[in-house]
């Protein structure tokens, strides 16, 4: 991954890159701006290396060991493929150019070329759970669930590197400092979050949120680089944490089973998808406040998905209704609920706007 996929001319050529508090991570593409980590993400700015995929929506169901391919257009289906056991997300790689199917009962990642359509050989690895990219492209990391452990491999070949426990039990979602240089971690069984650092792939701190049994899920750096969001399923909202010291700041109620995180085109919202009330809470960055939620008629399972490229739609997977819901960002109306396989999990809308992918469902900037 030596070059950045090339950018379309969409994206405002006239923002330099920012200046930083400190030295970025080396050979991490500098952000566009330094008050907004997600300036690459707007309405419709792709970049070259994706302007011409099909715009689908690539929904992993896990409990069928397929993923269910949706032509937004239509919201119709337009094919179901097998891909192996247990799929739980489907993972752009970090230039773009492959979806990976991430199967954690079935020891495998699933290589989808996303210009083509076509589904790949299974490539072995252990206890994909869910994967990520360090921001310099140089590394794949396997958040291997069962087995504790982050194992950072080579991104096109997944071949292990270094394989780092972690001690903690349910490592699944993650996000990296605007330097680039450190991530935290969640641990969905033991309530813990860790601090990594990135080159040295070493643990850097860890903190156990408060709370009885609390269980965090997805996790999301604020577009200033200096907030970070945890979404607590057990304790029914979000947890903001300072990343620096690794410090939980609050705690804010959005509601039951909050579990997945998404950061709207223009990065003025962060959608919050509640699950286990079938609804999804608004937070304002600029505020830091929580300014609506939207309910899905007759309730429902909201849990991963992804913003389509013009930030009109937000998409959720309805991981125990077999369904995946449309909803309008405008209003948060429902616009469409599809019948998807069994358990569906971590979808992804593709193409999406941004440079690179630091991988979960489309973390891109």
């Amino acid at each position: 991954m030596d070059g950045m996929p090339g950018m379309h001319a969409s994206v405002p050529s006239s923002v330099g890159a920012a200046s930083l508090p400190g030295p970025l991570l080396p050979g991490m593409p500098p952000p566009l701006r330094a008050d907004d980590l997600y300036a690459a993400d707007r309405p419709n700015a792709l970049s070259d290396a994706v302007k011409d995929d099909p715009v689908r929506v690539y929904v992993p169901n896990f409990d069928d060991g397929t993923v269910s391919v949706i032509d937004p257009a239509t919201y119709q289906v337009i094919k179901t493929v097998r891909v192996g056991k247990g799929a739980q997300h489907v993972v752009p790689s970090w230039d773009l150019r492959t979806l990976w199917i991430n199967n954690n009962e079935g020891n495998s990642l699933v290589p989808l070329d996303p210009a083509t359509g076509v589904f790949g050989k299974p490539v072995p690895v252990d206890d994909p759970y869910n994967l990520y990219f360090t921001p310099d492209g140089k590394a794949a990391i396997v958040m291997a669930e069962e087995q504790e452990q982050l194992v950072f491999r080579d991104p096109h070949t997944m071949a292990v590197r270094k394989t780092l426990p972690v001690h903690c039990k349910g490592v699944n979602h993650a996000d990296f400092s605007a330097d680039g240089r450190y991530l935290i971690v969640s641990c969905e069984f033991s309530g813990d979050l860790i601090k990594v650092d990135v080159a040295k792939r070493s643990i850097l701190g860890r903190i156990r949120l408060p709370g009885h049994h609390p269980m965090p899920q997805d996790i999301k750096i604020a577009p200033d680089g200096r907030t970070w969001y945890v979404a607590d399923m057990n304790t029914s909202g979000v947890w903001v944490v300072d990343g620096d010291r690794l410090a939980v700041r609050k705690f804010m109620r959005t509601g039951e089973g909050a579990h997945g995180l998404y950061v709207s085109r223009d990065s003025r919202s962060l959608y919050i998808a509640n699950r286990g009330e079938g609804s999804i809470s608004l937070l304002n960055f600029a505020t830091g406040k929580l300014v609506a939620k939207w309910r899905i008629p007759g309730g429902g399972s909201p849990d991963m998905g992804n913003v389509s490229a013009d930030g009109k739609v937000l998409w959720l997977s309805g991981r125990y209704d077999n369904v995946v819901y449309a909803i309008d960002t405008k209003d948060g109306h429902l616009v469409k609920k599809i019948k998807v396989g069994r358990e569906p999990h971590g979808l992804t809308v593709w193409p999406q706007p941004g440079r690179y992918s630091l991988g979960h469902t489309g973390i891109l900037r």
